[in-house]
C-alpha cells in the first residue's frame, strides 16, 4: 500500500537532512546510540504509518527473530499505555478534539518508542522510520520558530542556528502520498508507532 512516490520523499528529506548537517558539523550532534528523541509517544500520520508496516514487512523477511522481538515490544508497550490512550483502541486513531489533543500533550512521556532496541540503541525500521524522525536534531521551523534538539548546537549562536536550518519544501508531495494512503487503506487520522505496527 506505500505509494511508489513515497522514495521520492524520503530521499528528499534525507538530502535536506544530509546537507543540514554538512552545514552544522561538530553542532549536531546526533549519533547512533544517542536515543533520548526514542521516548516519549508522538503523532504520526497514515502515510507514516504504512511506511513503517511495509519496513516491519521487510524485516520479518530478513531477520524473523529481531522482528519477533520487535513485536513483543509493541504489545509490551501498548498493554502500559492502553489505559490513558486518548483515542479509539480498536483503530489505534487519535482523538482530534482539542481536551484529548492536551491529554496527549502528557500521554506516555517516559514511554520507550518499542522500534528502539534496548540492546544496541539502534533503530530497528531506521530506513522506514516517521518524518517527525527523519527531522528530529537540526534546526527546523515550525509554528513556534526554530527548534532544535536540546543536546545539540550548544556554542551556537542564534545566526549560526539559523544558517543550519533544514529546508523542507515537501509539504505538498507528503500531503499527496497521505491522502493517497488514506484513500486506499481507509484509515484516516494519526496514531502512534505501537498502533501502526500492532497485529
Amino acid at each position: 500500500m506505500l505509494p511508489a512516490r513515497d522514495q521520492q520523499l524520503v530521499q528528499i528529506v534525507d538530502a535536506a537532512l544530509a546537507d543540514t548537517a554538512r552545514r552544522s558539523g561538530e553542532w549536531l550532534v546526533c549519533r547512533p546510540g544517542c536515543t533520548q528523541c526514542c521516548v516519549g509517544a508522538f503523532s504520526i500520520s497514515q502515510l507514516d504509518a504504512e511506511r513503517l508496516r511495509t519496513g516491519f514487512a521487510q524485516l520479518e523477511k530478513s531477520d524473523p527473530a529481531r522482528a519477533s522481538q520487535l513485536m513483543d515490544r509493541v504489545t509490551l508497550s501498548i498493554s502500559r499505555i492502553a489505559a490513558d490512550f486518548p483515542g479509539n483502541l480498536q483503530t489505534g486513531i487519535l482523538d482530534d478534539s482539542s481536551d484529548a489533543q492536551d491529554k496527549f500533550a502528557d500521554f506516555a512521556n517516559d514511554e520507550v518508542c518499542p522500534v528502539l532496541d534496548p540492546e544496541t540503541g539502534m533503530c530497528d525500521l531506521y530506513a522506514a522510520r516517521p518524518m517527525t524522525c527523519r527531522v528530529f536534531g537540526p534546526p527546523v521551523r515550525s509554528e513556534d520558530g526554530l527548534g532544535v534538539c536540546e543536546l545539540c548546537y550548544h556554542g551556537a549562536s542564534d545566526e549560526d542556528i539559523a544558517r543550519c536550518e533544514m529546508h523542507l519544501e515537501t509539504d505538498d508531495l507528503e500531503a499527496d502520498l497521505q491522502s493517497q494512503v488514506e484513500t486506499e487503506t481507509g484509515r484516516r487520522g494519526h496514531t502512534i508507532v505501537a498502533f501502526a505496527l500492532r497485529r
